[in-house]
């Protein structure tokens, strides 16, 4: 859905309202990711992106703010089972302080042709995050397939009634790193045609990009913790 107005008339606080601050990085100390979830709290980003390890430690400060919790279930794989995955679902689900909940696609499953079991993993993650009033993004490592894999897993998170679909981990090795492409979000929003949200992530550490994403009807996206004050202007001098 187009907004209403140009990206560079927004204010940051509006534009902060796309991001969802990525603090991922395994080898992040407490200390960092409190400080780092403090600093996406103050912009008023829509969540804040963790590992499910540091629920404890990052509820505390979102709480009360217009910012939440997005944890990042069977992050950056997906290869777990569905049990797996449901079970992590399960725990972070809990917490009243969790919007979203991201899940990685078996991306191998997808490069496999087997389309059948995405649909039927992807189903009973959307089922039980929904159960708990929660929305579910799939993320389905667009630079590890082509162009018809993700049209056709775009169908599959439709059929299996997620919220929204989701380029990238930023975690991907082996390929060259694309991510969240005006080419690669232009597909995807065709296929799902607003059946589903739109989430882009992964190299996106322009304004310019950033701004861009936006006019073109984007709903979220992921941007790390260096690359946030530059798409929100906020590095000028």
């Amino acid at each position: 859905m187009k907004p209403n107005k140009k990206a560079n008339e927004m204010t940051v606080k509006e534009l902060a309202a796309y991001i969802d601050y990525s603090v991922l990085k395994p080898e992040f100390t407490e200390e960092e990711i409190i400080a780092l979830t403090k600093d996406g709290v103050e912009l008023g980003c829509a969540t804040i992106c963790i590992n499910p390890g540091y629920m404890d430690l990052c509820e505390p400060i979102v709480k009360g703010s217009d910012t939440m919790l997005c944890p990042v279930c069977d992050f950056p794989f997906g290869t777990s089972s569905t049990e797996s995955k449901l079970k992590q679902i399960e725990i972070v689900a809990r917490y009243d302080t969790v919007k979203e909940i991201d899940v990685v696609a078996n991306f191998g499953h997808i490069r496999s042709g087997k389309y059948d079991a995405v649909t039927a993993d992807l189903k009973a993650c959307a089922e039980l995050a929904h159960s708990y009033g929660r929305a579910l993004k799939v993320i389905f490592e667009t630079d590890a397939l082509n162009e018809e894999q993700v049209r056709k897993t775009c169908k599959c998170c439709i059929e299996a009634g997620v919220d929204f679909v989701k380029t990238s981990t930023g975690f991907l090795t082996g390929y060259e790193a694309h991510g969240a492409t005006c080419e690669i979000i232009k597909v995807m929003m065709e296929e799902v045609n607003e059946k589903c949200k739109v989430k882009g992530s992964g190299c996106i550490r322009t304004r310019e990009h950033f701004l861009q994403l936006i006019d073109m009807g984007i709903d979220r996206m992921g941007v790390g913790y260096r690359s946030v004050p530059v798409v929100l202007g906020l590095d000028k001098k």
